[in-house]
């Protein structure tokens, strides 16, 4: 049968406050509960909660110290790496996989960056919709289907940017819908950028990549 832990010990990481010599424990409105009168089991739970946080806060902590760690090292390797060619490389920017002699191993940097629209995409909505009306006897239904969906926006309002820009490879002639376009590119803007790193490792079986998951859920 599998050990049980001993948790009796967890009532010494409760946050006990003392006032007048008498102990409490302060409940989620800010109430000073008598210690006496908080039974056992509630004060092994907060106990539990807070040692095993606590621990996650540690690993946390770890990990992102660690992350920092391997962007750093990948940047010196890519640094170094092109000295050999005269080359100077500034910044984190674009995506790398460092392999193995062997290749059963690798790491991936990847940078994703968060694109947002502007005013002028406001213009570009404009310009299309006079499209639109001018070509409605003409037009395919399909083409005034795919632009309303493109502007469609989400719960919290956002516009897809994957939708809209879609809209650029659609071979129109018209100058309006060409000024429409250059207006939508125009908009388009960096809103932020978020950097990843991943490890895979091969599968000895089938020789398959497998990632090696940093994520509690995924272990």
């Amino acid at each position: 049968m599998e050990h049980i832990k001993d948790i009796t010990n967890l009532n010494e990481t409760l946050p006990v406050v003392t006032v007048r010599d008498q102990q409490y424990l302060e409940d989620a409105k800010g109430k000073l509960i008598p210690l006496s009168q908080v039974s056992d089991d509630l004060r092994l739970r907060d106990g539990l909660v807070r040692e095993k946080l606590g621990k996650v806060v540690g690993l946390q902590k770890q990990l992102l110290d660690f992350k920092i760690e391997v962007m750093a090292d990948i940047q010196a390797f890519i640094q170094l790496s092109a000295e050999k060619y005269g080359v100077t490389v500034g910044g984190t920017k674009g995506n790398v996989t460092l392999t193995t002699v062997k290749g059963d191993m690798r790491m991936m940097r990847q940078v994703s960056e968060n694109l947002a629209f502007d005013e002028k995409l406001i213009a570009a909505k404009a310009l299309i919709d006079e499209c639109i009306i001018e070509w409605s006897e003409g037009s395919r239904p399909e083409i005034q289907t795919l632009v309303q969906d493109a502007f469609q926006t989400d719960q919290q309002g956002k516009i897809s940017t994957g939708r809209v820009l879609g809209l650029r490879r659609l071979q129109i002639a018209d100058e309006k819908w060409k000024r429409a376009m250059e207006a939508i590119s125009d908009s388009i803007h960096v809103q932020d950028t978020k950097a990843y790193v991943r490890f895979q490792k091969r599968n000895e079986t089938n020789g398959k990549w497998e990632t090696l998951p940093l994520d509690m859920a995924a272990v």
